[in-house]
């Protein structure tokens, strides 16, 4: 069984110059949490979500979708 990508913190983390410590300070959460949700081996609550997502300033959807299907779309 293979691990599936469900959301993108890692790579938005990355594109924002964040680290896992400071999204872990920012929620209140251990950074083995942070780590978890951005290996995919767990996943956050919507909730969570939106606060990520405030966080970095980007759109909960750009957490989950890559650029590549809004391109789709268009």
């Amino acid at each position: 069984m293979s691990i599936k990508d469900y959301n993108r913190i890692k790579a938005v983390l990355a594109e924002k110059k964040k680290t896992n410590k400071e999204l872990a300070a920012y929620l209140g959460k251990s950074e083995q949490m942070i780590s978890k949700w951005a290996t995919n081996s767990s996943q956050p609550s919507v909730e969570t979500l939106y606060s990520i997502a405030k966080f970095l300033k980007v759109g909960v959807c750009e957490l989950l979708v890559t650029p590549e299907i809004y391109k789709l779309k268009e």
